[in-house]
């Protein structure tokens, strides 16, 4: 019998559960894969390869489609992970063969403040611990190829100055590339959130050593937010992956030519790094259904989508597949819409947008959940005016959805403490504005608590859909950003800062502009770029202040607002909670 959520720690009941867990092997066999085409890592996770099974299945049509995305959350996350798994849950308990795409924890938040992303209560994935932290190992792939990168720039930097005889150079076997250390564009990457290598210096001589590398400013990102992550998610097959590392735009020369990994000749071996990352994983839910993990998080400052391989692989699979997309819909869905389904040629069947009664309050008005902080009394009492109040942020990312061309089913994610007068407001709101809505206790009860949720996403797969793209291939990043201002975050216009207008000049005059995609940064807490900005905010311009290039992954990067490509750890993170039983070697307090 499940252990009870209400009562029992998510790391608990994944434990419960794991005791009777089917093996990999079962999973992939009820899913239709063959032996050759699964790779364990040990027992219970294992990767798909992927040309295998698009070679013997090239022909087979592709199940139905669904993406997952989210009102704007509150810093507690609202559950579109949780969601995922409890609707290919339910789905199953419909008979249906399902499967889910999610995307692999980073180690910054598992560490410090949300959690490992991998579902909640009765609607998890399991083995949680290996998800959790190093799993197959794709993320310290990615982060060791984007590092090969910057160890060979900078190397390469400190060489051409110290081999000032061309002879000397040339007997190196390096043509000079006159890189100019104040315009490298790549960064290094780390998989924590860590505040104090957001802005660093590098190469400091000691003793007047030339040999200690090149003093010079540098940065990190978080590696789900490095390029080659970006490369990852987007890639169709590793000859593709092998060419867009190649054309990763490391640095410019003293005469603004760019220099790129191809340059360098360090892209074959970034691309050893990644022949085992390219393939998806394989795990499963609590209930046993198949779960594709591939590509990371942080559609607020990377792409933040399940990758394009697992998605194509589990729509051959499956009768309903169910991918993830991070954060709101106006930043991931999107990202999904418009970059990765142009990219794929994927068209999703449906839509279902996550909200919690406790977002709504939030856009209504209430205090600001706080993590690790009792809540505010608003958010344990019922308050059906912020609710109302905050069905005007749903509604804006409805319609979202809407302009898509997509159904929408708007899931309330139950909690303990919804009310059903809070429950009818934001119905009411649905029905008004022409959308789906079901109440799910996935959370509380597994596949079971999740049957209005997949009721309601069959019935909206079985409609007619007339999938769109937001504009033409033919505008400019100029044009297609405003276009997503106002469009998709309801601003007024925009406020471009000289420098972006400056880079995104230079970018228009690539030759392949046309095929560059627009990938926004800016907060996931709001629709605006400020993140106090809560609701449905009007009267409003989003400011861009920088341009960043990932000429490898093939986007225009717009920064909006006060954010980095490097989150912090707060004062209360997740790693406090965590130990392990030297005894069994049980790892504990994972969530």
């Amino acid at each position: 019998m499940a252990l009870d959520p209400r009562h029992v720690p998510d790391w608990q009941i994944a434990l419960d559960a794991e005791k009777s867990m089917k093996t990999v092997e079962t999973i992939a066999s009820e899913l239709g894969l063959e032996n050759k085409e699964l790779l364990p890592y040990g027992h219970y996770m294992a990767k798909i390869d992927d040309r295998r099974v698009l070679s013997r299945l090239g022909d087979r049509p592709n199940g139905k489609y669904i993406d997952v995305t989210a009102i704007t959350p509150t810093p507690l996350g609202e559950g579109k992970s949780t969601t995922t798994i409890g609707l290919v849950q339910g789905l199953a308990k419909r008979g249906r063969r399902s499967s889910a795409a999610i995307r692999q924890p980073s180690a910054g938040p598992v560490m410090g403040m949300k959690g490992s992303a991998a579902g909640g209560g009765l609607a998890q994935c399991i083995p949680l611990v290996p998800y959790s932290l190093s799993f197959t190992g794709d993320i310290h792939a990615i982060t060791a190829a984007n590092n090969l990168a910057m160890t060979a720039l900078t190397a390469r930097m400190q060489h051409e100055r110290n081999y000032d005889d061309e002879k000397l150079l040339a007997m190196s076997g390096m043509p000079r590339l006159n890189i100019d250390p104040t315009k490298v564009l790549m960064t290094w990457s780390l998989d924590f959130c860590a505040q104090a290598l957001r802005n660093v210096i590098i190469g400091i001589e000691t003793e007047g050593r030339r040999n200690d590398g090149l003093m010079m400013n540098s940065h990190f990102v978080i590696s789900a937010a490095s390029e080659v992550m970006s490369i990852l998610s987007l890639a169709t097959d590793l000859p593709d992956l092998r060419k867009r590392l190649g054309r990763i735009v490391v640095a410019l020369d003293r005469h603004d030519k760019p220099v790129t990994a191809e340059d360098l000749g360090v892209a074959g071996a970034m691309c050893a790094w990644l022949t085992d990352a390219i393939k998806p994983n394989l795990i499963q839910t609590l209930e046993g259904q198949p779960v594709f993990v591939h590509a990371g998080p942080f559609a607020n400052i990377s792409l933040g989508q399940s990758s394009v391989i697992a998605d194509k692989v589990a729509l051959k699979l499956s009768d309903y597949h169910v991918t993830e997309s991070g954060f709101g819909s106006e930043i991931g869905y999107e990202k999904f819409w418009d970059i990765k389904c142009r990219r794929s040629g994927l068209k999703p069947d449906a839509v279902v947008i996550v909200a919690t009664i406790r977002a709504l309050k939030r856009h209504g008005g209430a205090p600001a959940p706080v993590p690790g902080r009792p809540m505010p009394e608003a958010y344990t009492k019922e308050e059906v005016g912020l609710v109302e109040a905050g069905c005007q942020n749903l509604l804006h990312h409805i319609n979202i959805v809407k302009k898509s061309g997509v159904p929408a089913v708007v899931c309330l994610n139950a909690f303990v403490t919804d009310t059903a007068a809070e429950i009818a407001t934001v119905r009411r709101f649905c029905e008004a504005a022409g959308a789906r809505m079901a109440v799910s206790e996935h959370w509380a009860k597994g596949g079971e608590g999740a049957l209005e949720l997949a009721d309601a996403v069959l019935d909206a797969c079985s409609e007619e859909n007339h999938f769109r793209p937001l504009f033409d291939r033919s505008a400019t990043f100029v044009e297609r950003i405003e276009t997503i201002a106002r469009e998709v975050y309801g601003a007024d216009g925009v406020k471009f800062r000289d420098l972006a207008l400056r880079k995104l000049a230079t970018l228009q005059a690539r030759d392949d502009a046309a095929d560059l995609d627009v990938c926004m940064v800016k907060t996931q807490y709001s629709l605006s770029d400020d993140a106090k900005r809560i609701g449905a905010p009007t009267g409003w311009k989003l400011g861009v202040r920088d341009v960043l290039f990932h000429g490898g992954a093939g986007l225009v990067i717009p920064v909006a607002g006060d954010i980095s490509l490097m989150p912090g750890t707060g004062s209360r993170p997740s790693f406090r909670n965590i130990d392990v039983d030297t005894e069994t070697g049980t790892v504990t307090g994972l969530f």
